[in-house]
C-alpha cells in the first residue's frame, strides 16, 4: 500500500487562497480529482494529503496558480488544467510565465495572451520569422493569434496592410447552392477571420480599415497574379489548398512583410485524389531559411477540455484520405 504523505504550502493571504479554490471550491476540487489528492485549507495554509508524487504535482501547481494570482491575474479552468498537466509532466517551467507579455489588446481592452507555453512558441516564431507555418488542431489559437499579431503590427505601423485568406474549400456543402453573389458565396468560408478581426478592431474601425483597402479579406483565389509589399498577410485553413496553390501563394510575398499559415493535416476537405499543399510545402519548404514551423499539439488546446478529448479519440481513430495521398 503507497504510503500517504503530508505537505503544507503557506499562501500570502485568505484573498489568495479564495482565489486559488475558485467559485463554489471548483480549481481544487479539480486538482483533487485530477491528481488524486486532499487539499486543506486552514486559515492561509493549505494541506495536501496524498502519494508523494501526487502530492509533489499538486504542490507544483499550487506554486504556479498562486503566481498567476499575485501577479493580478484571474483563474480560469483552462490554466488550472493547464498547470496540473505541466506538473504532472515535471516541467520546471511554470504557467504563470505564460502572463508576463501580451500580443495586443482587443477594441473593448482586453489584452490577448498567449494561454499555454506552445502557443507562447508560435507567438516568438511569428514575431522572428518572414513566414510561419502554424500547424495544429482545431482550438489551439492558431488563427487567433496570428490575427492578434496582425492587428499589433498595423498599430505599430510596421505593415500598410493586413490581408487575411482562405481557401473556399466545400467541407460537405457546394458554393453553387448558397445564396448570394460570389462574396456572399465564400463570405461564410472566411467568418472566422471576420470574427477575429471584430474581436480585436471593433466592428467600425474594421469597417473604416476596410474601405480604404487597409483590411482585406478574400479568398485564397483572389490573390493570383499580385505581389503582397508591406502586409501583414494570414493563409487560414492551408490544408484544403493544393501544391499549385500554396506555390501560388508563397510566391506573392513582397518588401517589408510578414506571412502567417495555419492548418490542421488532420482536416482536409479537398476531394480525394488530391494532395494537400500544406502537407506539400512542409516537405519542401523545411530547409528554407527565413521560415519556420510551429507545430501545436491537443495540450494546447484553449477551447472546452472536452475538445481535447474528442481531438485525442479521433487520432487514435484516424483513416487515409483522399486529401493525404498524391
Amino acid at each position: 500500500m503507497p504510503e500517504i504523505i503530508t505537505k503544507l504550502y503557506d499562501a500570502d493571504s485568505l484573498e489568495h487562497i479564495s482565489s486559488l479554490f475558485g467559485s463554489f471550491d471548483s480549481n481544487i476540487k479539480l486538482m483533487e480529482k485530477e491528481l488524486d489528492v486532499r487539499i486543506i485549507a486552514r486559515g492561509v495554509t493549505l494541506k495536501v494529503e496524498g502519494v508523494a508524487p501526487n502530492v509533489d504535482c499538486a504542490m507544483h501547481a499550487i506554486d504556479s496558480l498562486l503566481n498567476i494570482i499575485r501577479k493580478g491575474d484571474e483563474l480560469t479552468e483552462q490554466n488550472v488544467r493547464y498547470a496540473i498537466t505541466m506538473a504532472q509532466e515535471g516541467s520546471s517551467l511554470t504557467v504563470e510565465a505564460l502572463s508576463d507579455d501580451y500580443v495586443c489588446i482587443t477594441a473593448k481592452g482586453k489584452p490577448i495572451k498567449a494561454k499555454t507555453l506552445g502557443q507562447k512558441q508560435y507567438v516568438k516564431t511569428i514575431r522572428e520569422n518572414t513566414v510561419t507555418f502554424g500547424i495544429g488542431p482545431a482550438g489551439t489559437g492558431k488563427t487567433f493569434l496570428a490575427v492578434a499579431l496582425a492587428v499589433e503590427a498595423f498599430r505599430k505601423k510596421e505593415v500598410s496592410r493586413i490581408i487575411l485568406t482562405r481557401p473556399a474549400v466545400e467541407a460537405g456543402e457546394k458554393l453553387g447552392f448558397l445564396p448570394g453573389d460570389l462574396q456572399n458565396k465564400v463570405d461564410p468560408y472566411l467568418r472566422p477571420l471576420y470574427d477575429a478581426m471584430f474581436e480585436m478592431m471593433g466592428s467600425e474601425n474594421y469597417q473604416k480599415y476596410l474601405e480604404r483597402n487597409q483590411i482585406e479579406v478574400a479568398p485564397l483565389a483572389y490573390m493570383r497574379g499580385r505581389t503582397l509589399d508591406d502586409a501583414f498577410i494570414i493563409l487560414d485553413e492551408a490544408q484544403n489548398t493544393t501544391p499549385e496553390q500554396m506555390k501560388m501563394f508563397l510566391t506573392r510575398i513582397g518588401f517589408g512583410s510578414k506571412v502567417v499559415v495555419t492548418g490542421d493535416v488532420t482536416q482536409i476537405d479537398l476531394p480525394d485524389g488530391k494532395y494537400s499543399g500544406l502537407k506539400d510545402a512542409i516537405r519542401i519548404l523545411k530547409d528554407v531559411e527565413g521560415l519556420d514551423f510551429m507545430w501545436l499539439t491537443q495540450k494546447d488546446v484553449v477551447r472546452h477540455p472536452l475538445v481535447q478529448r474528442i481531438i485525442a479519440a479521433y487520432e487514435k481513430n484516424t483513416k487515409p484520405k483522399g486529401g493525404n495521398t498524391k
